[in-house]
């Protein structure tokens, strides 16, 4: 059969840019000609991998990219993930270390209660962590050394932050306050100390004024090489640990709270060597990351041809509907060209690509970009993974899943707006009322949380135990606001969401029993009674002149 091409003259753009007018009448036989030419090329362009390579022999190197890209893009995460284990656990087994190290008497999971509750505590705490900082080379275990600028060790600063005048005389209910805040600083130089001598106030032209007192800071830096990482093939790290020990007044309750914090950056090694077989393992690991690379770009270029393929077949087919019924094409119609897993993949692959090349850089210790890596590599193997629903989807069992997500979406995102604001509401009322009374409401970050926790069931009698009675008023309204919400939440919002959710699943169910309502576009298409191994597909000439100027070329959707 010879393919039906029409002589188009030249286009003028009218309101719709796509829309070409002829410049010549087409006859009745010509037009059903074309109309059945559209309806095949919009049959093939929504047809499964399986169908179109029936009926034009095209393989769906899409699908077999996609594959081959969940078992490379996951290996690789898992070998990263392995590698960033060593480095968590590098830095949270040293911060540990300083707290053991640095501050007089910790024991593990006493930071919420780690305090002092007499001047000589504090005094005796802050001597005791400068002493171990100046011994740090004799008594530390791991590889920490002093920073250095230069040839000089950098120095110790002990900061202590007060009103810059105070006269407090709580017994005559009197004080007299600026409440502008001094910091005077102490500096003290790394050095080896003599046997049996430590520094203390005698040695130190340092006192505290601890009715003007807010903090005490001791800040230094130290330095450490994560050599761990040697066993598992990989080059090791260096990192700066900027540690800072708080000695906290603020309240002027008569309890100190003390806590170490650690900032800790990741360093390229200034000079290294390693024997053996680690470079190699690199450079193999490097030279799969490439090949991620590559798989991934092959598969953003398909994805994106497939899109732009899918826009010109959607214009052409608003031409057409505008030109010979008189009619716009409706928004969720025109929306079915446009492949939203298409765009989720294309969305992994820009993140795979990235933070491949952040994780070549890290292993080569051009770069330490751990956690942006981890955020790139960990949403781009989510996606990746997601993106085989669509697959899943040809086939009607799984595609009820899929079906009745799409369909409840819009239902489901209306409702939880409606929840969102009684939520934001018990928030902000519980974090006001009960924040001084119970631990759980002292934020809102917090309220929160404990709010999302009592509406899945968790730890429902610890948050009504917790709660002081100090005030009978508060404590009765605590009652109030705990059952009234449980019950708002658990037995009305939750029950309406499911029931939400359950209605959609029925309607798709029985849409795919009886067949679901066509649009313009479905039935259009319905009209086009080849097979996909009729043949005729083959026949259509993917270079012939489209019916619309601009729209050029037969599109493809595998």
């Amino acid at each position: 059969m010879e393919n039906p091409e029409v002589a188009v003259s030249s286009c003028t753009a009218h309101d719709d840019e796509n829309l070409c007018s002829y410049k010549q009448h087409l006859s009745v036989s010509q037009e059903g000609l074309l109309e059945d030419q559209l309806r095949r090329k919009l049959k093939f362009f929504f047809m499964n991998p399986c169908e179109k390579f029936w009926a034009r022999g095209r393989k769906p190197w899409k699908l077999g990219i996609q594959l081959l890209k969940i078992a490379m893009v996951t290996i690789q995460l898992v070998v990263f993930g392995l590698s960033n284990q060593m480095v968590v656990a590098f830095k949270e087994e040293n911060t540990v270390a300083f707290k053991h190290l640095f501050l007089k008497g910790y024991m593990d999971r006493m930071d919420d209660t780690y305090a002092v509750y007499t001047q000589t505590d504090v005094y005796d705490q802050i001597f005791f962590a400068i002493n171990q900082y100046l011994q740090l080379p004799n008594i530390s275990v791991g590889n920490h050394a002093y920073e250095k600028r230069g040839a000089e060790e950098t120095a110790l600063a002990v900061c202590q932050q007060f009103y810059k005048r105070g006269t407090i005389c709580p017994g005559n209910d009197t004080f007299d306050i600026d409440p502008e805040i001094v910091t005077d600083c102490l500096y003290i130089e790394p050095m080896t100390p003599l046997d049996n001598t430590t520094v203390g106030k005698h040695n130190l032209n340092f006192t505290l004024d601890f009715h003007r007192l807010v903090t005490v800071q001791l800040m230094f830096n130290l330095k450490a090489i994560n050599l761990q990482t040697v066993r598992h093939h990989e080059l090791p790290d260096c990192y700066d640990f900027t540690l800072t020990i708080v000695f906290d007044n603020k309240a002027h309750s008569g309890r100190i709270k003390i806590s170490l914090d650690n900032d800790i950056a990741i360093r390229e090694c200034k000079d290294w060597h390693v024997s053996g077989s680690i470079q190699k393992n690199t450079h193999y690991m490097m030279i799969f990351d490439a090949f991620v690379i590559l798989t991934c770009l092959a598969s953003l270029i398909l994805c994106t041809r497939s899109v732009v393929k899918g826009i010109r077949l959607q214009r052409e087919f608003v031409s057409f509907f505008l030109y010979y019924y008189k009619k716009e094409v409706s928004f969720s119609d025109q929306m079915e060209f446009v492949n939203g897993w298409y765009i989720l993949i294309m969305v992994s692959d820009v993140l795979t690509i990235v933070g491949s090349t952040l994780k070549m850089e890290i292993q080569a210790k051009s770069l330490t970009s751990y956690d942006v890596c981890s955020i790139l590599l960990g949403t781009s193997t989510m996606l990746v993974w997601l993106g085989v629903i669509r697959y899943l989807g040809f086939f009607q069992k799984y595609n009820l899943l899929i079906l009745t997500l799409r369909a409840a979406l819009p239902n489901v995102m209306r409702f939880c707006c409606c929840a969102a604001m009684i939520y934001l509401g018990y928030c902000f009322c519980g974090w006001i009322v009960l924040g001084p009374y119970h631990v759980k409401f002292r934020s809102l970050n917090m309220v929160s949380e404990c709010l999302f926790s009592l509406i899945n069931g968790d730890d429902m009698f610890a948050t009504f135990a917790k709660m002081q009675q100090k005030s009978y008023l508060v404590w009765l309204f605590s009652r109030i606001y705990l059952y009234s919400f449980i019950s708002l939440f658990i037995y009305m919002v939750l029950s309406l969401f499911i029931a939400l959710i359950t209605d959609t699943y029925e309607t798709v169910k029985h849409y795919q029993q009886d067949g679901f309502p066509e649009t313009e576009l479905q039935r259009f298409i319905s009209q086009c009674k080849d097979s996909p191994n009729s043949g005729r597909y083959r026949l259509e000439d993917e270079s012939s002149v489209s019916l619309f100027c601009c729209c050029n070329g037969s599109s493809e959707h595998i």
